[in-house]
């Protein structure tokens, strides 16, 4: 089993930055890929960006590429997702996940943490 834990949501203004950190627990030795997806009112949740669990390799969607960094800190078990020039319609539920080793699909999702961009 794999716990995550996302924190560093809040509001923020049109211009802004923000940080996301997920904490990850329990068997993270299982972990080849950490993702960050969000999901607004009324609409699907969406991939944003992810990241392999050595830091080697990221991959961003369209929609951030240039604004958002993925990273992680292994000593700490924590990804990020720091977040700039962020824009109204940045404003989402922001949930980071974690697809095993030999594993297609994403099978561990944290709470989701609150971001909204103000105008």
């Amino acid at each position: 089993q794999v716990q995550l834990v996302e924190s560093g949501g809040g509001l923020v203004q049109a211009g802004g930055s923000l940080r996301l950190s997920c904490a990850a627990s329990g068997r993270t030795g299982s972990i080849g890929t950490m993702g960050w997806f969000r999901q607004a009112p009324g609409k699907e949740r969406e991939f944003v960006a992810r990241i392999r669990w050595s830091g080697s390799s990221t991959y961003y969607a369209d929609s951030v590429e240039g604004r958002f960094t993925i990273s992680i800190e292994n000593a700490k078990n924590t990804v990020y997702l720091q977040m700039n020039t962020m824009k109204p319609e940045d404003t989402a539920l922001y949930y980071c996940a974690a697809r095993r080793f030999g594993q297609n699909d994403y099978d561990y999702w944290g709470q989701g943490t609150q971001v909204t961009v103000s105008s």
